[in-house]
């Protein structure tokens, strides 16, 4: 639990491995392409690559096997290669398969006997009386197939290059036919051109290769056209078997590589990990072993010991590999254990900043703080409930394979903040609860501490009395009127005062304020528990206690005037109660209203006393630290300089661990920079007491964000569902469920989605 409030205590250490891995490269100015594994990672990509055109062929799950071993590595490659190469010759034996059945089908179409009217063109025109007034005409044929959107195009050129010298006829194909190249499905278009002459054929020609046409031979007489076509049924019935087999083929290899395709891509892109690590690390002098150094958890010593020897085993190494602590020169890295449940919460923290070196985790806290900051702008018993149970949706199916390996980028920051959506859904039911609000309706969980039949009874209100007056005041002096507080949360009948939001705007605003006070004074006494840590016992006294004092003698002070007032002022004496915003006033002016009677007897020297304190801490705040750590640098120096005894030893006091072991500070003599650390903590004086006054006003977005969700979830009430209400019939049924339906999706798409994410980002800021 120590590591959970504190950053986990790191150590350096010295790894001697035969096999291992490191965090530092220890040889940045070694060329890549020099380093000692710089093959094994290029054996690795190419068996990414093989494994790239296999995965091109199957989608399978993504295992989680351990990294090989080397030898283990040759075995993958071998039958890697293997398969990818039997894949590889199938898929170019299939595609050929495919072409020449694709200009078979094509052959067999364009030859097919013709229709009647292309019979009936050709059977007007005699070749044999042409041929006696012309011995050098003959007719020709050209056929083949073209994609149906060219057909008017390519129509449309043959008659005007041609000049109508010809007879063309299309006819569309009854059943699609894959396309060679793109492989979609395509009902192809079928044409026969019928012309004269050598100087005609070539101009159809050339305009059908323009068109990318496939065009086969034309046998002149219907003798040859029956025998080609018999042929190529049979040949077509061949391709087809021998295509069924070869698929069969093609499945079984595909089955074999489905089986291990997935466990190779992990393995070697372990394999490639490691070997690349390896490659950051520096050989030692003999080449037998390599040596890294890395930040390790101390509390994980034990299990880097373990994982060595075990590496050792695995590898057959008869020397085991071993590490050695180092004495770090730079701060540790910041080491925060987190789980499920943890890691969102840290997320958020760490997107602002990564606390130092052992310094506190403010993520445990923002556990609790940062889920009703939340609730608190949210608060909706209906809205909380919807959004809690999407949450624990997602928890309970969070061991789901689709749910956890979604890539959508969206849907990963949800999943990955289930647990904080879960909180802030719990916390928005109590808050909630507390403004009685459930889908901006109020909930009469218990009895109201109001009573309208004393009230009429003592000032005789009849029933004329109720229908001539719209609104009618509760007397809280009349007895029985008011009989308590309500039990939990805001009284019900609040819902039909008409001064319920000048209610809810006071109680809210003020409520906003002392959280926020809290808030903030909670996050500078936890500096207290850093400063003990670190033994700084003179910042407790010149940083933390006048930081307290400058925020609790003002904004402390304004709380309590807050609360004083709400305990001392009840229903009954409401009316007498004094202004806290005139009294504050008056506390920074040193002035008395004598129109504002004051909360307290003794109230205006109390007033004087603590802005005297406020305003004493600031000068303290900003001298105290810098004037402490210049005296102790000054009486520092006389102690070094007797160490230095004589210029010639102090190369051999450094060269030893002697001067390190005695006085580590004086390793690195610094010279103490009054400019630079006065600045600094002028920086921060400036920053913490500006910060006290705008931050205190931000905090009045929890009131806004809360007042403009209740109202937004009204207007949605009385402007959507509340329509539904007013048919109460068969049709006023069915119109509430229509109704209902545009209610809902409102609600998720506005109130859900775009006020929770609006609320989110506030609580964010808050934190920030």
């Amino acid at each position: 639990m120590g590591s959970l409030f504190r950053s986990e205590e790191v150590c350096l250490v010295q790894l001697f491995l035969q096999t291992g891995s490191a965090y530092n490269c220890l040889n940045p100015n070694v060329n890549a392409f020099q380093r000692k594994f710089v093959n094994e990672v290029r054996r690795c990509e190419e068996l990414e690559k093989t494994f790239g055109d296999l995965s091109q062929k199957l989608q399978p799950p993504i295992p989680t096997p351990p990294a090989p071993q080397p030898r283990e590595l040759l075995t993958i490659e071998e039958e890697s290669e293997r398969l990818a190469r039997e894949l590889r010759e199938v898929c170019n034996f299939v595609y050929c398969f495919h072409a020449n059945t694709f200009y078979e089908l094509h052959f067999t179409v364009t030859i097919h006997p013709r229709p009647a009217s292309v019979w009936f063109m050709c059977a007007r025109v005699n070749p044999v009386a042409l041929a006696e007034n012309r011995q050098d005409v003959r007719l020709s044929f050209v056929a083949g197939v073209v994609h149906p959107w060219k057909v008017p195009a390519f129509e449309r050129l043959l008659w005007r290059a041609c000049r109508g010298y010809i007879i063309v006829d299309f006819h569309e194909m009854e059943e699609k036919l894959e396309h060679p190249d793109s492989g979609e499905e395509v009902q192809w278009t079928v044409f026969l051109i019928s012309f004269w002459g050598d100087q005609i054929g070539q101009k159809v020609k050339k305009i059908c290769d323009c068109f990318h046409t496939q065009t086969f031979p034309y046998p002149e007489n219907q003798a040859e056209r029956e025998e080609t076509l018999n042929g190529l049924r049979g040949r077509i019935e061949d391709i087809r078997s021998v295509m069924g087999e070869t698929e069969q083929y093609m499945q079984q290899l595909l089955v074999r590589a489905l089986a291990r395709l997935p466990e190779w891509i992990v393995q070697v892109q372990k394999c490639k990990a490691v070997q690349t690590v390896l490659n950051l690390c520096s050989p030692s002098v003999t080449d037998k072993c390599l040596i890294a150094e890395a930040w390790c958890p101390v509390s994980q010593l034990p299990a880097l010991q373990s994982a060595l020897r075990e590496g050792g085993r695995k590898s057959g190494s008869s020397v085991d590999s071993f590490f050695n602590r180092l004495p770090a020169t730079t701060s540790p890295p910041t080491v925060f254990p987190t789980n499920s449940f943890t890691a969102g919460f840290q997320n958020i923290v760490d997107a602002y900043g990564v606390a130092s070196y052992r310094e506190m985790n403010p993520a445990v806290y923002t556990i609790i703080t940062f889920p009703f900051l939340f609730a608190v702008m949210f608060g909706d018993v209906g809205h909380g409930l919807l959004m809690t149970l999407v949450a624990l949706w997602m928890v309970l199916e969070e061991k789901d394979p689709k749910l956890r390996k979604n890539t959508n980028e969206i849907w990963q920051m949800m999943f990955g903040g289930r647990y904080l959506i879960l909180l802030m859904g719990l916390f928005s039911i109590y808050t909630g609860a507390i403004y009685n609000e459930c889908f901006s309706r109020g909930l009469s969980t218990f009895s109201s501490g109001w009573h309208v039949r004393p009230n009429a009874e003592y000032y005789n209100w009849t029933e004329e009395t109720f229908r001539s007056n719209r609104y009618l005041s509760l007397d809280p002096n009349v007895t029985d009127v008011f009989t308590g507080p309500y039990p939990f949360g805001i009284d019900p009948i609040w819902g039909l005062a008409n001064n319920h939001l000048t209610f809810l705007n006071s109680y809210k605003m003020k409520m906003s304020v002392i959280i926020g006070v809290i808030h903030m004074t909670f996050g500078v006494c936890l500096s207290v528990f850093n400063y003990i840590h670190f033994r700084e016992i003179s910042s407790v006294f010149l940083v933390l206690i006048p930081e307290l004092c400058f925020m609790l003698c003002l904004f402390g002070y304004l709380i309590f005037m807050v609360i004083y007032k709400w305990v001392v002022y009840g229903p009954m004496t409401s009316d007498s109660a004094p202004s806290i915003l005139i009294h504050f006033i008056d506390m920074f002016l040193f002035t008395e209203n004598k129109d504002n009677k004051p909360l307290y007897t003794g109230q205006m020297v109390v007033q004087k006393v603590l802005v005297i304190v406020a305003v004493l801490s600031v000068p303290v705040l900003l001298l105290g630290k810098p004037m402490h750590e210049y005296i102790t640098h000054r009486r520092k120096r006389p102690q070094l300089s007797h160490i230095r005894t004589s210029p010639s030893d102090l190369p051999f006091l450094i060269s030893s661990q002697f001067l390190f072991s005695v006085f580590p500070s004086a390793i690195v003599c610094k010279e103490f920079d009054t400019a630079n650390v006065f600045m600094h903590q002028a920086i921060h004086t400036i920053e913490y007491c500006l910060g006290c006054i705008s931050n205190t006003a931000s905090y009045l977005r929890l009131w806004a964000l809360s007042l403009a969700h209740a109202q937004l979830s009204e207007v949605l009430w009385s402007m959507v569902m509340s329509i539904s209400f007013r048919q109460l019939s068969y049709v006023g049924s069915i119109i509430m469920v229509v109704i209902f339906a545009a209610f809902a999706v409102l609600t998720v798409s506005i109130l859900l989605v775009m006020e929770g994410l609006s609320a989110f980002l506030h609580a964010l800021r808050l934190h920030w």
